[in-house]
């Protein structure tokens, strides 16, 4: 037995690239045990992952966690927002999940914005405007692409469902993971049934949405997973919730997250709705709000860029007036589905650390133009930014965020958010404790605190002037189906 305080649960981080299990003390929230196993996602136009892979990585990933998993009480899923898998009659995938960057579906899109009344009554109904990341976007490119597909689906999913579904056998999800698919009506925290009547989505394919704190099942006996009989399952949630949950979030406080994807959040007790659609109006995992906006394009894309010039990710020197658009996978804030890369101001001394610096920059200057609009108006501007994800604890993100936001920022020395958040609602449904206070128990945001320093608007407002002068060539970028 292990010599933890309290009881052990698990908690499971499914991202785009691999999925993540953590043991973790209840009690103390010490992580007594981990594991990682890699998934893959298709390249070219379209990003597609199997989701048996994702069954694969959680097996192996527990495998790697040993005696402490078979000792666990509890488990929670947090998985990739936004995902469609599509199953069939027995449980089996019709095929590839299309992942929340797979932005074909921007055509379909903009059709359901304004079939359905425009951005603004899809803010008002469902809280955001759905992009080509949304779930119900993604549905109406398959029912036009491959309407054999879906004639074949007797079950839809998304990615945390899928998992939770094959632990209990039920079909199940979570309102934070749910506000994400653009058929949940956020006001009611019901699905519309007009929108799903509009695509032609026959309700009955969808999982029960399970209220916060509710166990929804127990670990079948009909797998080799290394859990004990009757370890409690609780709902799971999206990931960037999941992450919240893991913050120990309180109403206010910024979230700056720094991954395959970048996002700015925080929770809220006001129901978001922004006509716009820069801001998604979210639900989190415990009642409240999450809006939050993101951009498809962030350490991945600074990563190529730094690959492309031959040069270390912190190979970065002062710019001197060169502006980089790190669109390369499209853009979702802004919205440019169709963009590419642009880089302009360049000149004969421009140097190679300059146009790194200038793809940091890119990359931080569409998720901080966001960060008013995620931050209600009594929002304390002097509370520092969590800076959290991959690319936190590098010094180059880390002095580009400062320079640009002019707040303090603050980078949590706990690692794998997502998997402590869903640690910590496992936790919350044996305790029955709200597993956000279950995190600030923990102390998951504790970590060193970097002092504000003078705002970069210089920089921001050359950024901002170049992407509105290159809006028109930015929308027409590649043609997607």
């Amino acid at each position: 037995m292990s010599a933890a305080e309290g009881p052990l649960v698990v908690g499971v981080d499914t991202s785009t690239q691999s999925t993540k299990a953590l043991v973790v003390d209840a009690a103390t929230g010490e992580v007594v045990a981990s594991g990682q196993a890699p998934h893959t996602v298709s390249a070219g136009v379209g990003r597609e992952s199997d989701p048996r892979q994702w069954w694969d990585a959680l097996r192996e990933a527990l495998r790697q966690c040993g005696e402490a998993a078979h000792e666990a009480a509890a488990v929670s899923v947090g998985g990739q927002q936004h995902g469609l898998v599509t199953l069939d009659e027995h449980g089996e995938p019709v095929r590839p999940a299309l992942l929340w960057n797979d932005v074909r579906s921007a055509p379909q899109a903009r059709r359901l914005v304004e079939e359905l009344g425009g951005p603004k009554a899809w803010a008002e109904r469902t809280g955001s405007v759905p992009g080509a990341s949304f779930t119900v976007t993604k549905w109406a490119w398959l029912a036009e692409h491959e309407p054999d597909a879906v004639r074949a689906t007797r079950a839809v999913r998304l990615p945390h469902d899928y998992l939770t579904e094959r632990l209990t056998g039920l079909a199940t999800t979570d309102r934070g993971d749910a506000s994400g698919t653009g058929w949940w009506a956020s006001g009611q925290e019901a699905y519309d049934a007009g929108i799903l009547g509009h695509v032609g989505l026959d309700p009955a394919l969808l999982p029960r949405v399970a209220r916060p704190g509710e166990v929804v099942g127990t670990v079948r006996d009909s797998h080799d997973l290394p859990f004990s009989r009757g370890t409690l399952v609780a709902p799971g949630t999206g990931d960037n919730a999941a992450a919240a949950l893991g913050l120990g979030l309180l109403p206010g406080t910024p979230v700056l997250s720094l991954g395959t994807s970048g996002t700015v959040y925080a929770v809220s007790t006001h129901r978001p709705a922004d006509p716009s659609g820069t801001v998604a109006g979210f639900a989190d995992a415990r009642g409240d709000w999450l809006p939050l906006a993101c951009t498809l394009n962030c350490t991945l894309a600074v990563d190529r860029v730094a690959a492309l010039l031959g040069l270390d990710r912190e190979a970065v020197e002062p710019g001197t007036g060169v502006t980089l658009l790190p669109y390369l996978d499209g853009e979702r804030t802004p919205d440019l589905p169709d963009a590419t890369g642009l880089l302009h101001g360049l000149r004969h001394d421009t140097t190679a650390g300059q146009l790194l610096q200038a793809a940091y920059d890119g990359a931080v200057h569409s998720l901080l133009g966001a960060l008013d609009l995620v931050l209600d108006q009594d929002a304390d501007r002097s509370t520092p930014l969590l800076l959290i994800g991959g690319g936190a604890k590098g010094r180059a993100w880390q002095e580009t965020v400062r320079r640009l936001s002019g707040r303090p920022v603050q980078v949590p020395e706990a690692r794998e958010l997502v998997a402590l958040g869903a640690a910590a609602q496992a936790a919350g449904v044996l305790t029955g404790e709200d597993p956000a206070a279950v995190a600030r128990r923990w102390d998951t945001a504790r970590g060193p605190v970097l002092d504000a320093v003078e705002r970069d608007r210089e920089t921001l407002t050359r950024i901002s002037g170049v992407l509105s002068d290159a809006a028109p060539l930015l929308r027409r970028g590649a043609t997607r189906g």
